[in-house]
């Protein structure tokens, strides 16, 4: 089993910043995505940004330039550093990570999201 336990969501006014932190932990061989997802109410859960085990990112078309993903893989971390918050960025937002178990299985895993809200 694997835990994904996100952390740093909170209330801030707009163009401000903020940064998540996902820590993954237990039965881990290797990550290889992991990424950042976030659902408003009445939306679909929306792709932020992903980064592969190389390194490489991907960002959703409304985030790019104001938001930045990094991972620290010897503490099977990823982050997300938020700047230039803007409304229409309030959400739950939710770590993801594609983890190769030590069954040589890759599984999918969820954090159990953290709220983000931007007062305007």
């Amino acid at each position: 089993q694997v835990q994904l336990v996100e952390s740093g969501g909170g209330l801030v006014q707009a163009g401000g910043s903020l940064r998540l932190s996902c820590a993954a932990s237990g039965s881990i061989f290797r990550i290889n995505d992991m990424g950042w997802y976030r659902q408003a109410p009445g939306n679909q859960r929306e792709l932020v940004a992903v980064i592969t085990s190389g390194e490489r990112t991907n960002y959703g078309g409304s985030v790019k330039g104001r938001f930045t993903i990094s991972r620290d893989n010897a503490k099977n971390t990823v982050y997300l550093q938020m700047n230039s918050l803007k409304p229409e960025d309030t959400g739950v937002y939710y770590c993801q990570a594609k983890v190769i178990n030590y069954d040589v299985v890759q599984n999918i895993y969820w954090g159990q999201g953290t709220q983000v809200t931007v007062s305007s």
